[in-house]
């Protein structure tokens, strides 16, 4: 049999570019990018969504940073969306619970709207009470960031950078953050946090996404089943600023160090309960400082959908949200009532500039502020 080598070398060629298409498309179906709309400033406003090969799905906006959709299949192989948010940029604009969204400079608390360094005092915007709430009245996850395809061998990814000036919110520093969000094919939704400064600064980054692994607008959580890897926490007053003790979660509500129910205890009579109205409080994280580690793990009963949260912080915000109240109309245009999801938001402790026996968030010229959280899901 003769063989025809140029036919052969044709055919083979072709192969190639029909494989190195076949590459390019399934490449370009990992990072999609559409338009979602402009700001009150006319800024556009972007939804990137990152894709693995499992049919997980995220959906990022660069307004602020914002999960708006995270897609999941539970134990039978059905995706929903498993996190709060809103159907278009609109929403956003006019919400004010923080779905999904990066939150800075300082994520969480700061009493009394102020704190001193290096002996010069800043005040903040008042947006909680008489205290300063996720960086102020237009903290980080009310601006708009530039965004980067930076996808590669550990998946899509999606970089976004912010540059906030000195003085903005009260804050001192022109602050240079950056923001990597990336899906890999073991169901991981990684977020690396990285930011310089010119001046010395304080700073607390983290994410703000509400979940509820029955599907968003799928009824209470209440049922979820929470661990959390903590020996202690941070009690609060009843303005939820911690008083600067580390108490021991043993005997208390607050004790997750075996797996509960949230609403087995929810309700309990008991007076850190009752100043957050559930669930609203710090937990200290057992893991060695800076070493990314499990830090909580949440499991749905009906779906079978398991959240493990990983993070190299000192702290863990886990809030049940008890200030939603039914008035919100999320995506679909699905009701969120109270305790409908929960957040487990990454951090150093609540108030830190004002404790100086917790953990310091000072970032200085020179330094850098780098900081991983995971999470990982299965069914």
């Amino acid at each position: 049999m003769t063989i025809d080598r140029r036919a052969f070398t044709l055919a083979a060629a072709a192969a190639l570019a029909g494989c190195a298409r076949k590459s390019e498309e399934q490449g370009s179906i990992k990072m999609n990018r559409q338009s979602f709309g402009k700001t009150n400033d006319g800024e556009s406003i972007d939804l990137h969504t990152l894709k693995n090969s499992n049919g997980m799905e995220a959906a990022i906006m660069n307004y602020g940073g914002v999960v708006q959709a995270l897609r999941l299949p539970d134990k039978g192989g059905a995706t929903v969306d498993v996190v709060l948010g809103c159907d278009d940029l609109a929403g956003y604009l006019k919400e004010a619970s923080y779905f999904g969204a990066l939150v800075g400079r300082y994520g969480n608390r700061i009493g009394n709207a102020a704190f001193k360094l290096d002996g010069v005092e800043y005040k903040l915007p008042v947006n909680d009470g008489k205290n300063t709430l996720h960086g102020g009245k237009k903290g980080f996850d009310k601006r708009a960031w530039s965004a980067k395809d930076v996808s590669g061998a550990d998946g899509p990814a999606l970089q976004l950078t912010y540059v906030s000036k000195d003085g903005e919110e009260g804050f001192p520093g022109n602050l240079t953050s950056i923001v990597t969000y990336t899906l890999n094919d073991k169901n991981e939704l990684r977020i690396e946090y990285h930011a310089t400064t010119d001046k010395a600064t304080v700073l607390n980054l983290t994410n703000h996404s509400y979940f509820n692994l029955a599907g968003q607008g799928e009824g209470d959580i209440l049922g979820h089943e929470v661990t959390i890897e903590a020996d202690r926490f941070t009690p609060v007053d009843g303005t939820l600023i911690p008083s600067g003790e580390l108490r021991k979660v043993e005997g208390t509500p607050l004790d997750f160090r075996q797996a509960h129910a949230i609403g087995e205890r929810i309700d309990a009579n008991d007076e850190q309960i009752k100043f957050g109205k559930g669930y609203d409080h710090n937990w200290v994280l057992n893991h060695p400082a800076g070493a990314l580690s499990l830090a909580a793990r949440v499991r749905e009963p009906k779906s079978g959908r398991v959240m493990e949260v990983l993070t190299d912080q000192p702290g863990l915000q886990f809030y049940t949200g008890n200030f939603l109240d039914g008035t919100i109309h999320g995506k679909g245009g699905m009701v969120y009532p109270h305790r409908s999801a929960l957040c487990m938001e990454t951090q150093h402790f609540p108030d830190s500039p004002n404790k100086p026996e917790f953990p310091s968030t000072v970032l200085c010229p020179g330094q850098e502020y780098k900081t991983t959280t995971v999470y990982r899901f299965s069914a």
